[in-house]
């Protein structure tokens, strides 16, 4: 008998030999329909796999990463087969099939170009094999097996895939049917229980990622447990593609991207205003909390860069030029003209915590393929802030700045969860300062009770971050906000203070943004809102139709009232009908739409239309204004 402790802590005594799949019967025959995978020791595997000896172990459903993974990996397999039974053994090569966070992919070699039609032939093929339940075995073979089936079969790609595992490695192969895989797996039972598949797209991939290589076709899909699932995803989907921010921010007017800058967006008057009111927003919370605003130079001298350590850690991200015959670059980063500020002039204790806040403009060197509107850009400007701070003032200043996150995100409606990355494998420094740099940021996250996941080797080269992952409206997550603490820089800069011993000591220094680069905060807001801004961020708050050219006068008085109270607000008055300009406005997604007519000139009111509401009502012209400046003045 061997002994098995459950999650919840609790132990079992079986049978040595006892599949995972036939103990968790044993169990309940609930958890045994809904299991997918089990963790044993930590390891995800096959719910097949026999329990030989004492171990922990975890059952994963698709709610559970590992569950979700080992369906859609099995979901490729099926794809795979399904591409072999129409189109030939011969003429499908195949190369890799991982699952991936929202489905999976397989990249094959073939000579027929695939299309949407062709996907939905092979989707239905899929679901052929879905249905007839096929047992998914694994097996181990000898490298020498191994090489000589997929070489008789013509399979290239596993072949170099073989020869590139370690001499060590088990080779193992899965069969379903008629289909045989190189795969480590894991892998569900049989392919019954992939009851939910939709193949999406098929597009180019290098094999390997290397552009030297052969270009493959890649098809994604996606698979879930029941079709509800897999229909709400894709009503998502549907949702997501209406919202995409590069669709919206061209019908809006916001911005564009032009060929003579490839990868720097352009501005245009709509997106200017949404991003000077964010920029002022940004301000007025800063003063609050005590920071600083300063300026740094956007191109700095080669020697800073050595000496921050971003020549020898980032430089094929960085853009250079030359002044004078000498090396300069043009920042990445704000921080070392930051250290720059600060060293100008000596310190004392008394003055720390220093906050000094810059909306800096950097550039980054980033691939054309990566490039993506405004996720994904070259050039943006990053609401950078850096905190110079005594050792025993690192928690509260972290505390603060989480507050200060939390009030800006709760502004935008967005919820957020933190993660704690850890230190990276091109790390500077000793492992006594990130041990105590690591151990304060979980001191300041657990005293703040709030609940985080660890990123191992994933922190910046100088020290360990908090990262704050916002959620959208539709449930998608983006990381935006960073808070870094960074014992290196100030050891780096030789940054100093006088303590209250009057003797020189070295601060604590931390980097934080809450927006993180303000170009893609707007894409996530113009995606979060669907366009629909609220009205302290609308470029246009207000639009008024008079209804005949009699009515002109009092909707321009009516602007110039609102404008001064500091309202945007634009009158229409083209000869066109009152609907089509109605419907207009609605298309620009202006949060109000005022019709005034010979009736409200004589009442002194406006007919009220608030976007995404039919009714329209009508309101006293003052009570209207006074509204809508108390919903502007508390960023409703």
């Amino acid at each position: 008998m061997i002994t098995i402790t459950l999650k919840d802590g609790n132990t079992k005594a079986i049978e040595a030999g006892t599949t995972a799949l036939d103990f968790a019967k044993s169990l309940s025959n609930s958890l045994a329909k809904n299991v997918l995978a089990v963790n044993i020791d930590g390891v995800t595997s096959d719910l097949l796999t026999p329990l030989d000896k004492d171990a922990k172990v975890e059952f994963l459903t698709f709610e559970d990463e590992g569950g979700r993974k080992t369906l859609r990996h099995t979901a490729s397999h099926i794809l795979a087969q399904a591409l072999k039974h129409l189109y030939g053994d011969k003429n499908v090569h195949l190369a890799i099939g991982p699952a991936i966070d929202n489905g999976f992919y397989y990249d094959i070699d073939m000579d027929k170009q695939l299309s949407q039609k062709d996907l939905d032939a092979i989707q239905k093929e899929m679901e052929k094999i879905v249905k007839e339940n096929l047992p998914v075995v694994r097996s181990e073979v000898s490298r020498e097996e191994a090489l000589k089936m997929f070489a008789d079969k013509g399979e290239l790609y596993k072949e170099e895939l073989i020869r590139d595992l370690p001499k060590d490695e088990k080779i193992t192969l899965y069969t379903q049917g008629d289909f045989v895989d190189l795969c480590a797996g894991p892998h569900l039972p049989s392919t019954g229980k992939v009851k939910a598949i939709k193949l999406q797209n098929v597009t180019g991939a290098y094999w390997r990622g290397n552009a030297e290589n052969k270009m493959l076709q890649r098809i994604y899909g996606t698979a879930f447990l029941k079709k509800a699932d897999l229909e709400a995803y894709l009503h998502l989907l549907e949702e997501a593609a209406k919202r995409d921010h590069r669709k919206l921010g061209k019908e809006l007017d916001l911005f564009s991207f032009h060929e003579e800058a490839p990868g720097i967006p352009f501005f245009h008057p709509n997106g200017m205003i949404i991003r000077n009111v964010l920029i002022d927003y940004w301000r007025s919370v800063h003063k609050r909390y005590g920071y600083s605003e300063i300026k740094t130079p956007m191109i700095l001298n080669r020697k800073l860069w050595e000496q921050s350590g971003h020549w020898a850690h980032y430089k094929e991200n960085m853009y250079f030029t030359k002044v004078d015959d000498e090396d300069y670059a043009i920042k990445p980063m704000n921080c070392p003209g930051g250290m720059l500020v600060y060293k100008n002039e000596p310190h004392s204790y008394r003055e720390l915590p220093m906050r000094l806040g810059e909306l800096g403009s950097v550039h980054r060197h980033e691939l054309s393929g990566a490039l993506h509107g405004l996720f994904r850009v070259r050039n943006f400007t990053q609401d950078d802030a850096h905190i110079f701070m005594l050792p025993e003032q690192i928690e509260g200043e972290i505390q603060s700045v989480i507050t200060l996150f939390d009030e800006v995100y709760n502004t935008f409606g967005l919820k957020y969860h933190a993660e704690l990355s850890t230190r990276p494998d091109d790390s500077m420094g000793s492992d006594e300062i990130w041990e105590q740099a690591t151990d304060a940021l979980k001191k300041a996250l657990e005293h703040r009770g709030l609940d985080y996941v660890i990123n191992e080797g994933d922190g910046a080269f100088y020290g360990p971050k908090i990262d704050f992952h916002l959620t959208d409206s539709l449930g998608r997550t983006w990381q935006c906000g960073t808070i870094q603490l960074d014992m290196l820089m100030p050891e780096k800069f030789d940054l100093t203070y006088t303590g209250e011993d009057g003797q020189k000591h070295r601060p604590v220094m931390v980097h934080r943004v809450v927006y993180g680069s303000i170009e893609r905060f707007i894409g996530i807001l113009i995606e979060h809102y669907a366009g629909v801004f609220p009205l302290w961020l609308a470029p246009v708050q207000v639009a008024i139709l008079p209804v005949t050219q009699d009515n002109d006068a009092y909707a321009f008085a009516l602007q110039k009232e609102m404008q001064n109270r500091g309202m945007r607000v634009s009158v229409d008055n083209r000869n066109e009908k009152i609907g089509y300009r109605m419907r207009e406005w609605q298309v620009k997604k202006a949060p109000y739409i005022l019709v005034v007519g010979d009736k409200e000139m004589a009442d002194n009111t406006v007919s009220v239309r608030k976007h995404g509401e039919k009714a329209v009502a009508v309101e006293a012209r003052e009570l209207f204004i006074e509204k809508a400046m108390h919903e502007i003045e508390a960023r409703k």
